[in-house]
């Protein structure tokens, strides 16, 4: 059932729209780590699935940084999905960062993938080669007053529309 209101969207406080929306994707996409995720992610409205794409992206910024992200969440496609959802958002220069370090991370899939990939990562090639780009992504990061999410705000206040908002409410 969706709840949000372009009304809502457009006067409520950051806050308010940034409740709206999670409130929103947790209705639609209850699980993130289960098999049908990526078919779920597809179903959405286009700036419903850039936010959930970019959701856990956000969360390895505020966390531990690009390499990582790849291990955590070790899946090319959805990997494609957070590169298209930050240019759907507008966050172009962490679109450039997270691709990147993406291509550094595909040199080192196997690894990523691996059982004991935590281990390897630190003292890695792959650790050293996105430290230019961590920090980068980490001083962009907090300068957004709420990370990535900032860009959800300020996306779903300019097209409505593209999360699926209702005009009638």
């Amino acid at each position: 059932m969706n709840r949000l209101s372009a009304h809502a969207l457009t006067t409520g406080s950051d806050d308010e729209v940034f409740d709206l929306l999670s409130a929103e994707l947790n209705t639609r996409l209850p699980v993130r780590d289960s098999a049908d995720f990526l078919a779920e992610l597809r179903k959405l409205p286009r700036g419903l699935r850039a936010m959930a794409a970019t959701y856990e992206l956000d969360v390895s910024l505020a966390l531990d940084d690009l390499g990582w992200h790849f291990g955590n969440w070790h899946d090319g496609e959805l990997a494609t999905e957070t590169l298209e959802g930050l240019r759907e958002l507008g966050a172009d220069e962490f679109a450039e960062l997270f691709e990147s370090a993406f291509q550094h991370a595909q040199r080192f899939w196997l690894e990523l993938g691996s059982e004991n990939w935590m281990e390897w990562y630190h003292g890695s090639e792959l650790e050293a080669a996105v430290m230019p780009l961590n920090d980068r992504a980490w001083k962009l990061w907090n300068d957004c007053p709420k990370g990535l999410f900032t860009y959800w705000v300020e996306y779903a206040r300019k097209a409505p529309e593209r999360v699926g908002a209702r005009y009638d409410a």
